[in-house]
C-alpha cells in the first residue's frame, strides 16, 4: 500500500532527495544487519518466520479482494443472464403470435414450415427462400437471434468467471494454510527461544541492547532526513496535541514509563494488546523513513512528520509500506502481530520530538 506523494509534497522535495533519503536507509539497513549478527540461531530463525508470515498475510489479503471482486462480477453477470433470458422468451412468444397470426391470414405452406422450426437458425436459412413475413417480423426475428447469441455470450461469461473464483479461492485457501503453517513453525521458535532467555542471565543486557539499537537507529534516521524538507501539512504535527487518533484499537497494557527487566528499564512508549491482524494506522501525515525488523521490536514501521517529530509503530505482522512512501493520517501501514517475541497480539506505539521520546497519552485522544 504506497502513500500517495501530496502536489505541494511533490513540489518541494526533489526525486534526487528522495533517492538519497533511499540510498541512506538501505545503508541503515545493512548497519542493522551488522548489529544483529551475534543474534542466536533461533533468532534468526523467528526472524525469517516472521517476515515469511508478513508476506503471507499480505498475499492472503490481496487474493481475498480478488476473490471478493470476482465474486461480485459474478453476480453481475448471472444478473445479466437472467435478463437475457427473460427478454428472449419474451421475443419468442411475439415472434410466435406474429408468424401464427400471418398463418391465419391465409394459405401459406411456408409460414406452416416456419411454426413447425425449433431451431431459430433453420428459420432464419427458411426466411431466404419463403417472403411471407413482413418486414417488422424479420426485424423481431434478427433481435430474437441477436438476443440469444448474447445470452450464449454471457452464458460462457458466467462460467470462466466461476472458473476464474474457484482458481482464486484455491490460492487463497493454500495461502492460509500456509500462513497457519508459518505462524505454527513461529510459536514453536518462540517457545524454544523464551526458552532460551529464561535460562540465561544476561536477558537484561539484551533488553538493553535492543533500546540502545533502536536509539542507534533513529540517530542514523535522524541524519537520513536531515536533508529533506519536512512535510508542508496545513495541520503541522505540533497543534495536534490530545487530538491525534490512536493507532489501533485495543487495550493499553504497558503505559509509557512503565518499569520492565526487574524495574531497571523505563518504556518509551505504549503497548497496545489488540485482535488478531488488527489495522494499524498512521496516526498524521508524513514520509515513512523505515519499515524493517529490528530485534526487540519485530516488524517497525517508523514515520517522519516533519518539524522533529517521528512516530513508531512495532510488533506488526505484516507492513504495507516501504522507505519513501508519503501516507495520509489514518491509511492503514500494517497489520497487529506477535512478532519481535510478543506472545499476544499487540503494537507498539512510540512518539518521538527531535530525537527523544515523550509520552504518547499526551498526544492521542479519547480512544
Amino acid at each position: 500500500m504506497l502513500g500517495a506523494t501530496p502536489l505541494h509534497a511533490q513540489q518541494e522535495v526533489t526525486p534526487a532527495q528522495v533517492e538519497a533519503l533511499k540510498k541512506r536507509i538501505a545503508t541503515i539497513d545493512k548497519w542493522l544487519v551488522s548489529a544483529e549478527k551475534n543474534r542466536s540461531d533461533l533468532e534468526k530463525q523467528l526472524v525469517a518466520t516472521e517476515r515469511r508470515i508478513s508476506d503471507l498475510t499480505r498475499e492472503r489479503r490481496e487474493l481475498r479482494a480478488r476473490a471478493d471482486e470476482q465474486q461480485q462480477r459474478l453476480g453481475e453477470l448471472q444478473t445479466q443472464e437472467n435478463e437475457l433470458a427473460d427478454t428472449l422468451d419474451k421475443q419468442r412468444d411475439s415472434l410466435k403470435k406474429q408468424i401464427r397470426a400471418a398463418w391465419m391470414e391465409g394459405d401459406a405452406p411456408a409460414l406452416k414450415v416456419l411454426l413447425n422450426e425449433i431451431e431459430p437458425g433453420m428459420i432464419a436459412r427458411t426466411l431466404t427462400y419463403y417472403e411471407y413475413l413482413s418486414k417488422d417480423t424479420v426485424e423481431r426475428l434478427e433481435a430474437f437471434l441477436a438476443s440469444l447469441q448474447e445470452l450464449k455470450a454471457a452464458r460462457a461469461a458466467v462460467q470462466a468467471s466461476r472458473v476464474e473464483l474457484a482458481k482464486t479461492e484455491s490460492n487463497l485457501e493454500q495461502r492460509q494454510k500456509q500462513l497457519a503453517d508459518t505462524r505454527k513453525e513461529r510459536e514453536q521458535t518462540l517457545a524454544a527461544l523464551n526458552a532460551d532467555i529464561r535460562t540465561r542471565r544476561g536477558e537484561r543486557d539484551d533488553l538493553e541492547a535492543d533500546r540502545k539499537r533502536l536509539e542507534r537507529l533513529l540517530e542514523e534516521v535522524q541524519e537520513a532526513i536531515a536533508s529533506i524538507p519536512a512535510p508542508n501539512e496545513s495541520r503541522p504535527f505540533k497543534s495536534l496535541r490530545n487530538r491525534l487518533p490512536w493507532p489501533v484499537q485495543g487495550r493499553v497494557v504497558s503505559n509509557y514509563g512503565a518499569t520492565y527487566a526487574d524495574g531497571k528499564l523505563r518504556r518509551n512508549g505504549l503497548i497496545m494488546n489488540t485482535s488478531e491482524e488488527a489495522e494499524v494506522k498512521a496516526v498524521h501525515y508524513g514520509r515513512v523513513v523505515f519499515a524493517n525488523w529490528l530485534r526487540g521490536f519485530g516488524l517497525m514501521t517508523i514515520i517522519d512528520h516533519g518539524d522533529g517529530y517521528m512516530t513508531l509503530y512495532g510488533h506488526s505482522s505484516s507492513l504495507f509500506t516501504a522507505p519513501g512512501d508519503w501516507v495520509g493520517a489514518g491509511e492503514t501501514i500494517a497489520l497487529a502481530g506477535r512478532t519481535g517475541g510478543t506472545e499476544d497480539p499487540a503494537v507498539y506505539f512510540e512518539v518521538r520530538q527531535n530525537g527523544k521520546p515523550v509520552n504518547p497519552r499526551s498526544w492521542l485522544g479519547k480512544p
